[in-house]
């Protein structure tokens, strides 16, 4: 879902970017709440790896395929606000990067698929985690049916974009018809994928999972007929290599990287669902070329190098690891912040 270049006018774009500048201000200093240390190691990784698996478009029907999103999938692991912060991070990387998704667009698709996508998934999956009996599989529930509603309340939003700044006379009913349409396909895709890999961290480290801190509810005893609270155990010593993130972290990274310099070579080739709806509505009659066309991996391709397999591989790495190195050092300056923040108000309420 990608906009590119002139589906939208300038100042509807601009205003785009204002807001989306205001929700990553917003989510950089929610981020210092959620970034702890457990977290902070693995932001960078989960924007990583949404990188990676955003290359791997899926059929979904008539010639349209689809991709994830990720907003559900960051929101669930490291919480909304560094998840904003991780999609909008993948966003800058293709945008600059790889010539996807417009510049002057950028403010249109941070809205889109970052801030969308997070504000829909974390509220539709902490609704559901109220009315679910508080296991691990509520979590792998929850996060699939906030995955697959994030994905066509995406698909609204840039209905809405376009109602008030597109370039093109599109009916606005044919428009929200064929996005949303569409994109609830996607969105199953988008919830198989986020449920998987949820429930997959889930099996290892569940303490690495946001949306599933606390989960574990008080032991039930029955006593005289009633129900009542265990007393709590002390807490048992957990051994220094459970506590550590590297393990999960050195995988995570493999994983990317096998996918972005590997498996996206077998990905679908047919356009993606915006591409599909402009093409056969019209929107993109005053498309414009990207201002990084010509850039060394425009297209997800290294420049001269002629084997395609090897080109696409070399420029999925090369995306995964640009990726986890601006991620990580974003989110370990938010997380120092947050440390010195600490200290200070440690402090204060020592002098006081």
């Amino acid at each position: 879902m990608h906009v590119p270049d002139g589906f939208i006018d300038a100042p509807v774009s601009i205003a785009s970017g204002v807001a989306a500048a205001g929700a990553v201000g917003v989510s950089l200093r929610g981020a210092r709440r959620e970034l702890d240390e457990r977290a902070a190691p693995l932001a960078g990784l989960v924007a990583a790896f949404i990188f990676a698996v955003q290359m791997l478009n899926f059929p979904v029907a008539a010639g349209t395929s689809g991709h994830l999103l990720g907003g559900a999938l960051a929101a669930i692991l490291v919480g909304p606000y560094t998840g904003v912060l991780c999609v909008s991070v993948v966003l800058l990387m293709q945008g600059v990067l790889f010539a996807d998704g417009g510049l002057t667009a950028l403010g249109v698709n941070v809205m889109n698929m970052a801030v969308v996508t997070v504000v829909v998934a974390y509220a539709v999956f902490r609704g559901l985690l109220k009315l679910l009996p508080d296991t691990r599989r509520s979590v792998t529930v929850a996060a699939f049916a906030g995955a697959l509603l994030s994905v066509p309340g995406a698909a609204v939003m840039f209905t809405l974009l376009y109602g008030l700044g597109g370039t093109t006379d599109v009916p606005l009913g044919k428009v929200f018809t064929a996005m949303v349409g569409v994109h609830v396909l996607i969105g199953i895709g988008e919830a198989v994928i986020t449920a998987a890999t949820v429930g997959a961290v889930l099996a290892v480290r569940p303490d690495l999972v946001h949306g599933a801190r606390g989960l574990a509810a008080p032991l039930k005893l029955r006593v005289g007929g009633e129900l009542v609270d265990a007393p709590a155990a002390a807490p048992a010593a957990v051994p220094a290599t459970a506590r550590s993130t590297k393990p999960v972290w050195v995988t995570g990274l493999i994983t990317a990287l096998v996918l972005a310099g590997f498996v996206s070579f077998y990905a679908s080739t047919s356009p993606d669902g915006l591409e599909k709806v402009a093409a056969d509505k019209g929107i993109d009659q005053n498309v414009k070329e990207h201002a990084g066309a010509d850039s060394p991996l425009a297209d997800y391709s290294v420049k001269d190098v002629d084997d395609a397999r090897l080109s696409g591989g070399l420029a999925g790495v090369i995306g995964v690891g640009a990726t986890v190195a601006v991620g990580t050092g974003i989110f370990w300056t938010v997380r120092r912040r947050r440390a010195e923040d600490l200290t200070a108000a440690s402090t204060a309420s020592t002098a006081v």
